[in-house]
C-alpha cells in the first residue's frame, strides 16, 4: 500500500469518526434575539441570565471582529447553529447514556480514564452535558463538581451569579460577547477551604454536529489553601463547512490555593477555535496552565492570569502544532497587580507543510507590583521551508523594581541529528517524529499519562507521510 504524503489526507483515526446526527432539538442557523431567547428558554434560565444573554448579544452586534490576528473570513455566523441538544438528558451513570453517544466517548477513552485515574468526569456532546459523575470520597470532602446549569438553580446559585463572566466580561472582545449570548453546557467546580483533591477532575467536549458551534462555560473556584488538578479535552470530526468553538473558562484561585489546568485541544481542521480562558489568583496562590493546541483551522487562544495578591504565581507550559492549512495564533498573558508576584511562560511551537504558528505573549507589571519576576521562553521548530513561525512579545512594565526577560529561538531539524538516528536503524520519517516528540517533551511530561500518549500519537500522526 502506497504511503499517503499529505497531512490533510491522513485519517485522524478515532477523532474523525462522525456519528449520525440524531438530535432531539436543533435551532436554525444564525444569531438573532429570537434565537437567544429560545436558548434561554431551553436552559430554563433565571431572569438575570435571560437579561445577561440579550445584553451580551447587543454588545456582540456593536463590536468589530479583531483585525490583528489570523483572518476568520471563512466564519459566517449566519450559517452557524448555536444550539444542538442531543437525544438524551444528562446521566449520572455511564450505563444509562444512549449507545450511540456512549460509543463515541468509549472510542475516545473517557470511561477508561475515569475508572483508572480520575476523581470525576463530565462529558459534553454538542451543546449539552450527557454525563456527569464524581467519586463518593471526593464529594464527601465537600467538593462540588456538577453541570453549570444545575448549579444556577441550586444552593450555589448566588455564587454562580457573583462569578459568572466577571473575569471574562462580554465587552472584552466580540467572541466573549457571543459566548455570553449563546453559552450552553460546561461545568462548575467548587473546592472548599483546605481541601486537597489528590486525583484530577476531567471534562471532555465533543462537537459532532455539522456547521455548529460549541459554547461551553467552565467555572472553577478553588478556595483558600485548597488544591485541584482539572483536565480538559476537546475533539470534533472533520467537515467541509466551518464549525466554531467559542467556550469560556473562568478560574478563581484563593489565598495560598493551587490550581493546575491542563488541556489538549484536538479540534478538526475546519474548526475556528476562539476560546477565552482567564484566572484570578489571590495572595500566595498558584495557577499552572498546561496547554496543547493541535487542531483547528484558525485558533485565537491566550490563557490569561491576573496575579491579584502578594506572592501569587503563574506558570504556563504549552505546545502548538500547525500543519497544512492551519493558522494557530496562541500564547499567554499575565498581569502582575501585587508585590513579589512571579510568572514563567515556556512554550514550543511546531509548523510543517506551510502551517503558520504564532506565539503572542503579554506581560503587564503595574506600579504596585514591586519585586515582580517574569520570564518568557518560546522555541519554534519549522519542519520545511514553506512553514512559518512568529514570536510577538509585548511587555508593559510600570515599575523599576522588576526582573522581566524574554527569549525566543526559531530553527529547523538538523541533518546531523537525522543522520545519527538513521545510522541507529530508524527510518527518516521515524527519526523526524522522534525529534519532534522530544522537542515537545516539556509539555507531555506535565500531562497525565493518557493525555501525554494522546499528544505524542497526534504528533506522530501529523508527521506521517511528511517525507518527500
Amino acid at each position: 500500500m502506497e504511503e499517503k504524503s499529505y497531512v490533510e489526507d491522513i485519517d485522524r483515526s478515532i477523532y474523525d469518526i462522525r456519528d449520525d446526527e440524531k438530535d432531539a432539538y436543533k435551532l436554525k442557523e444564525g444569531l438573532t434575539p429570537k434565537i437567544v431567547e429560545q436558548i434561554s428558554k431551553e436552559k430554563n434560565d433565571p431572569v438575570w441570565m435571560q437579561n445577561f444573554r440579550l445584553q451580551s448579544l447587543q454588545i456582540y452586534n456593536e463590536m468589530e471582529v479583531p483585525d490583528w490576528g489570523p483572518s476568520i473570513e471563512g466564519l459566517d455566523m449566519d450559517h452557524i447553529v448555536t444550539y444542538v441538544r442531543p437525544n438524551t438528558k444528562m446521566k449520572g451513570k455511564w450505563s444509562e447514556v444512549p449507545k450511540d453517544i456512549k460509543d463515541t466517548f468509549e472510542r475516545l477513552g473517557i470511561p477508561q480514564a475515569e475508572r483508572k485515574s480520575l476523581a470525576g468526569v463530565g462529558a459534553q456532546y454538542d451543546s449539552e452535558l450527557v454525563y456527569h459523575n464524581v467519586r463518593e470520597e471526593v464529594a464527601a470532602q465537600g467538593v462540588i463538581y456538577t453541570d453549570l446549569e444545575s448549579a444556577m438553580h441550586g444552593e450555589y446559585a448566588d455564587m454562580i451569579q457573583k462569578h459568572f463572566m466577571k473575569l471574562v466580561k462580554p465587552n472584552d472582545h466580540k467572541f466573549a460577547a457571543l459566548h455570553g449570548a449563546v453559552w450552553s453546557g460546561g461545568s462548575f467546580v467548587y473546592v472548599p477551604k483546605g481541601v486537597d483533591v489528590e486525583i484530577p477532575l476531567q471534562s471532555y467536549f465533543r462537537l459532532n454536529a455539522k456547521g455548529a458551534g460549541q459554547f461551553e462555560h467552565t467555572l472553577i473556584i478553588v478556595d483558600e489553601g485548597a488544591s485541584l488538578h482539572f483536565i480538559e479535552g476537546c475533539s470534533a470530526p472533520k467537515y467541509n463547512v466551518a464549525n466554531l468553538h467559542a467556550g469560556c473558562v473562568e478560574l478563581y484561585v484563593g489565598k495560598n490555593a493551587k490550581l493546575r489546568y491542563s488541556t489538549i485541544e484536538n479540534w478538526s481542521k475546519n474548526m475556528y477555535n476562539l476560546n477565552t480562558k482567564r484566572a484570578l489568583v489571590e495572595e500566595g496562590g498558584t495557577i499552572e496552565w498546561v496547554s496543547g493546541s493541535f487542531g483547528s483551522r484558525v485558533s485565537y487562544l491566550y490563557p490569561m492570569s491576573v496575579l491579584k495578591g502578594k506572592g501569587a504565581r503563574m506558570e504556563f507550559t504549552g505546545v502548538t502544532f500547525a500543519g497544512k492549512g492551519q493558522n494557530l495564533d496562541t500564547g499567554a498573558k499575565v498581569v502582575h497587580c501585587a508585590p513579589d508576584t512571579s510568572s514563567y511562560m515556556n512554550t514550543r511551537s511546531i509548523s510543517k507543510d506551510g502551517g503558520i504558528s504564532t506565539f503572542r505573549s503579554s506581560v503587564v507589571v503595574t506600579k504596585e507590583a514591586k519585586g515582580t519576576k517574569s520570564a518568557v521562553s518560546c522555541q519554534s521548530l519549522m519542519l520545511d521551508s514553506e512553514s512559518r513561525s512568529d514570536t510577538i512579545p509585548a511587555m508593559d512594565i510600570r515599575t523599576k523594581d522588576a526582573n522581566v526577560g524574554h527569549e525566543a529561538q526559531i530553527g529547523s531539524i538538523s541533518d546531523e541529528a537525522i543522520f545519527y538516528l538513521m545510522s541507529r536503524g530508524m527510518s527518516e520519517e521515524d527519526a523526524r517524529a522522534c525529534i519532534v516528540s522530544g522537542f515537545a517533551d516539556n509539555v507531555s511530561k506535565e500531562l497525565p499519562l493518557e493525555y501525554a500518549l494522546e499528544m505524542n500519537n497526534l504528533i506522530r500522526l501529523e508527521m506521517k507521510g511528511s517525507i518527500g
